[in-house]
């Protein structure tokens, strides 16, 4: 099962899925391989409705999250159907299996003044505060994922047309907008850079290699606590409150999406929701009813 499971994953990586799905896979059939292990079950055995029924069951006992259930099942799914592809499965196991819908969480963002502290916290007094306050600007200002910012190289910058590109998900590029404050701040940092061309990494930790999406959620936890922010965020909370903060200040949901980098309508209009109270105050002073009131 292992052999198979490294296989498929050679096969994701020649088609340039990313390093954080090879790696959150990885994991997920590590997990179904031990399990495997444990039953003694070869893979003939391990593809049928009732071994995967017996899996999932032990694995909801341990992952009781849903949404944590369904990333787990994906990556099975996905193997299944590399497997058929391959003509090593006759059948599909999970077309008898129905699949638990999917747990719609709403986003955590921080308010404008949470984000003000936490940059001003990156700007800070430190050898790296330069680099920091580039960075955070950069993700609150354009709305990136923790892997497209870590992936962007300096060329990827336009300061002259004021975007970035992207490369996010499927390998799809798109340009998104940069603020003036987060164009200054990468200035800033490349003038501490020795010699920096446009095919190097934009971003770099304190050894000069590479930042990984790990390393930037090591430097937003400490900014958040030396910040004061005392709830639980990460790098994706500045993408949240990106899309949350534009969207209360009137933005459209097209425009949103094409930022964002979503392929459904569907995946921006969660963030409808934690706007309800811009929009309960739009509602209140523009209905006829409410006038005067």
């Amino acid at each position: 099962m292992r052999e198979l499971a490294e296989k498929f994953l050679i096969h994701l990586h020649n088609k340039n899925f990313s390093r954080h799905t090879l790696r959150g896979y990885g994991k997920d059939l590590e997990e179904f391989a031990d399990f495997c292990q444990l039953r003694q079950a070869q893979p003939a055995q391990a593809f049928t409705p009732a071994f995967i029924r017996s899996f999932l069951a032990a694995l909801s006992a341990k992952h009781p999250a849903r949404n944590t259930m369904l990333r787990k099942i994906a990556a099975l799914r996905s193997f299944t159907h590399y497997l058929l592809e391959q003509d090593l499965l006759k059948q599909n196991p999970f077309k008898l299996l129905p699949a638990p819908k999917r747990e719609r969480l709403l986003p955590k963002f921080l308010t404008p003044e949470e984000v003000e502290r936490l940059l001003e916290a990156a700007a800070d007094k430190g050898r790296l505060a330069a680099r920091n306050r580039a960075l955070f600007e950069l993700i609150y200002s354009s709305g990136l994922r923790r892997s497209e910012v870590t992936g962007l190289k300096i060329g990827d910058v336009d300061s002259f047309n004021g975007v970035v590109k992207v490369l996010g998900k499927g390998n799809k590029e798109r340009y998104v907008p940069v603020t003036n404050e987060a164009l200054a701040a990468i200035k800033d940092y490349l003038s501490t850079r020795p010699n920096p061309q446009y095919q190097d990494a934009l971003f770099l930790n304190k050894n000069g290699t590479p930042l990984t999406g790990d390393g930037l959620a090591y430097i937003f936890k400490h900014l958040a606590i030396k910040a004061g922010v005392a709830r639980r965020v990460s790098p994706h909370s500045l993408r949240h409150s990106f899309a949350t903060h534009l969207l209360n200040n009137g933005c459209d949901l097209r425009s949103l999406q094409e930022m964002l980098g979503h392929k459904n309508l569907s995946a921006t209009q969660v963030y409808t929701h934690v706007s309800l109270d811009k929009l309960k105050d739009v509602y209140q002073h523009a209905h006829p009813k409410n006038k005067g009131a």
